[in-house]
């Protein structure tokens, strides 16, 4: 972690506030003083602001559902930024873990944990995400396999990784990934020559949406935050 973010989990200052405590030389990691704010530290460094150990407060897991012109972002940038939705200390300081387009819908994960994010967004984790695709024009069965194989991506080196098809009628149906290219999922229809009219995700990992209603968010359970600790 960051130790003007560090500062910022052990106090009430904001990430300005913080950076100017470190320039200060009020800071010390380790009994050394530290002014470079991207200096990273750990659990077991003991940081001190004049004199005083700092204890950052434990991060937070959350699950959201989100609604259509929203942005997956810290600031507003044409859609208002769904941080808006959590009503929570700090809320601008939490970070979204697999982001979706402003005309997407679904499960979002959000938190403070920079290492817990990285095993959902990395594709080396193969994190398996589930989307609910609605279709311009029926699916065949034969892009099953093509899918299992992976899609050439326009402008894209290589193959996609594998992902799992699931047609539930001629123009809706389930596909399960585990990237996050630029707009992969509409861009995969688009290289079997079908269009996205419509996209929800439902499911991250073994986390699923279930009752959650638009707009509602909650914190995740002691299980669910662990099931991607691996």
């Amino acid at each position: 972690m960051r130790l003007d973010k560090f500062i910022c989990k052990s106090t009430e200052l904001t990430r300005n506030e913080a950076k100017k405590l470190l320039k200060s030389g009020e800071v010390e990691v380790n009994g050394e003083v530290i002014k470079n704010p991207a200096t990273q530290v750990h659990e077991n460094n003991t940081i001190t602001v004049d004199g005083q150990v700092l204890q950052a407060r434990s991060s937070r897991y959350i699950i959201l559902h989100k609604p259509l012109d929203t942005i997956c972002s810290n600031v507003d940038e044409g859609y208002p930024s769904l941080l808006h939705l959590i009503d929570v200390d700090k809320a601008f300081d939490l970070h979204i873990a697999g982001r979706l387009d402003a005309d997407t819908t679904g499960l979002v994960l959000i938190t403070d944990d920079g290492r817990w994010s990285h095993n959902i967004i990395t594709p080396n984790k193969e994190c398996q995400k589930v989307y609910r695709v609605q279709l311009s024009r029926p699916i065949k069965d034969e892009f099953i396999e093509t899918f299992k194989i992976g899609v050439q991506l326009q402008g894209e080196d290589g193959l996609t990784k594998p992902a799992i098809l699931e047609i539930i009628s001629d123009k809706e149906v389930l596909l399960t990934i585990t990237e996050g290219k630029y707009h992969q999922v509409k861009r995969m229809f688009a290289a079997v020559g079908n269009r996205v009219i419509g996209l929800h995700r439902e499911q991250i990992g073994d986390v699923k949406l279930d009752s959650l209603a638009l707009g509602e968010w909650r914190y995740l359970n002691e299980k669910e935050v662990e099931s991607f600790n691996y």
